[in-house]
């Protein structure tokens, strides 16, 4: 967000504060983060768009710019997030996946992981899986979708979770990764997912899923 803020800033010669959709966890990777500001500065948006990238490192990039009403808040107005989950199988060491995906070892069950993903869908209280600690109004969300599919990634059998919902608790998706690959490697049944919701407390030892195999895809308005 700095990086952004100080590059829009001196493109519009003036100072320059973001409206993020959220915020994401160190080593969370962002596909396609929305963000808001204001500026009384008449300039083409494209001017904006090529101004800013070419100020920002390599890592960031300003895919689109566009004027908006004024009453736009990329947070509050967010209707829905999905967020990706990548997991490579190997038996190795795989320094190339190192901060992008959560690297196990082979043999997770997709079918069981699948079976579980649906009993997550729908509205519940998710206090069980969000971080130890939190302060939050309510721990109700929806998910929309929550599916789990495989492809390959150089070379690698590469299982990608999708989770779509209204909105997320800290560490949700990750918490929700980490008891779906103890189901997948037959640790857990998938009613486990259910006996969390009702219990409303982590009733399983599982590790949460580390950050660097977490993507923000898309933000829905």
């Amino acid at each position: 967000q700095g990086e952004l803020e100080r590059a829009l800033s001196k493109v519009l010669q003036e100072d320059v504060r973001l409206i993020g959709s959220g915020r994401t966890d160190a080593g969370v990777h962002a596909i396609r983060q929305v963000a808001n500001f204001f500026t009384r500065k008449e300039i083409p948006l494209v001017g904006i768009l090529k101004g800013a990238n070419s100020l920002l490192p390599d890592d960031i990039a300003i895919l689109k710019v566009e004027e908006v009403p004024e009453d736009f808040h990329a947070r509050k107005s967010a209707k829905k997030k999905c967020y990706l989950y990548r997991i490579v199988e190997s038996n190795s060491r795989l320094p190339l996946f190192l901060d992008r995906a959560w690297v196990l070892g082979p043999g997770l069950d997709i079918q069981r992981m699948g079976d579980a993903c649906k009993l997550l869908v729908g509205t519940h209280d998710f206090k069980a899986f969000q971080r130890s600690g939190s302060s939050v109004k309510t721990t109700t969300r929806t998910i929309y979708l929550c599916e789990v599919s495989t492809s390959t990634w150089e070379g690698h059998r590469c299982i990608e979770i999708l989770v779509a919902a209204n909105g997320f608790l800290r560490y949700m998706v990750r918490n929700i990764v980490g008891i779906l690959v103890k189901i997948g490697r037959g640790d857990l049944g998938p009613d486990a997912i259910e006996i969390m919701l009702n219990n409303k407390e982590r009733t399983y030892a599982f590790k949460t899923a580390p950050a660097c195999g977490l993507y923000l895809k898309e933000v829905y308005y």
